[in-house]
């Protein structure tokens, strides 16, 4: 074995800094001085001894704690609040990654796993935890008020905001559909005339649910959630006091037939009925089978009643005009 031994800079020697030299026959070269200021460097180590170093090592280490975990543990003391995912805290045989080698059998262990450490895990709120944690947060709840049913607050908040949440794996923690915002609102909340109303509905145009007299607005031009909200509720109203204004032009130019839907009273046939002299009841009747056949189409039941109106109003037997 060589060894090189070395003068410190503050030693008064030489330029030459190599001071003695042993030889593989072990003899000490010429020279060498007992002063403990000259430390051997050993260039070379045995490998028995890293081997017995990386023993010692070894023995000192604990074993996971996912083996000396007992059975009947409490899963919210050892996972208490949200972390990235730990191997040796969690005592379930969980893999994830995708292995190209075709001979592999199955993907990888949650040891040294990154991926697993990507996502979001949800191992807080387990059933258990969550009952604890609803049982320490209900003595700072109070019962609900019997008379806000769900109708009263359709009625005191009628505006719906309807946004979603996503939790996925992605370099970035904004999923661009979160962003996305709709608001929707009874038309019958607005305090609009018949004109208004009609007005409403030709500008919103198919965003009108006529089954449920519903108005949805979607928004999702701008980057962020709250400032598609505002843009949604500034849609909203516009939208609103545009159907109030009236322009010079719409008194002139509007006629019965621009009307969305046929309206019974001041219309031609109301006027062509006044001098049959029917009864009012009668009247009313034919009025109201008149406006259904005009607003909701042509078929069988509209039919059928404007048939019945006509042979009531004009007091002819009932079986006329049957086929």
């Amino acid at each position: 074995m060589l060894s090189l031994c070395f003068l410190p800079a503050r030693a008064a020697v030489p330029s030459a800094r190599l001071v003695c030299v042993r030889a593989a026959s072990g003899q000490p070269a010429a020279g060498r001085t007992d002063d403990p200021q000259f430390r051997p460097l050993d260039i070379g180590r045995r490998r028995e001894v890293v081997q017995q170093a990386r023993e010692r090592r070894r023995a000192t280490l604990p074993p996971p704690r996912h083996e000396r975990q007992p059975v009947n543990q409490q899963w919210g003391d050892v996972w208490p609040a949200p972390r990235t995912f730990h191997p040796d805290a969690v005592p379930l045989p969980l893999r994830q990654g995708f292995v190209k080698r075709p001979n592999a059998q199955a993907p990888p262990g949650k040891h040294a796993n990154a991926e697993l450490m990507k996502i979001a895990n949800f191992l807080h709120l387990t059933p258990p935890v969550i009952e604890r944690q609803c049982r320490a947060l209900a003595k700072f709840c109070t019962p609900w008020p019997e008379g806000l049913t769900d109708e009263r607050l359709d009625e005191l908040r009628p505006l719906e905001v309807i946004t979603q949440d996503f939790v996925h794996a992605s370099p970035t923690l904004r999923h661009p559909d979160a962003r996305v915002v709709s608001l929707k609102i009874p038309l019958s909340c607005l305090d609009l005339t018949e004109t208004d109303r009609d007005k409403l509905l030709r500008l919103v145009g198919d965003r009108h649910d006529p089954k449920t007299d519903v108005i949805t607005l979607t928004a999702d031009r701008c980057p962020l959630r709250r400032q598609n909200r505002d843009y949604a509720l500034y849609l909203l109203t516009v939208l609103y006091f545009e159907s109030c204004k009236r322009e010079p032009w719409e008194a002139e130019l509007r006629t019965v037939a621009d009307a969305e839907k046929f309206v019974w009273a001041g219309s031609a046939s109301e006027a062509a009925v006044a001098p049959l002299g029917a009864a009012a009841d009668v009247v009313n009747s034919y009025g109201e089978a008149v406006t259904r056949l005009h607003n909701e189409g042509e078929d069988e039941s509209t039919l059928a009643e404007y048939r019945k109106a006509v042979v009531a109003l004009l007091g002819l037997p009932e079986h006329v005009g049957a086929n």
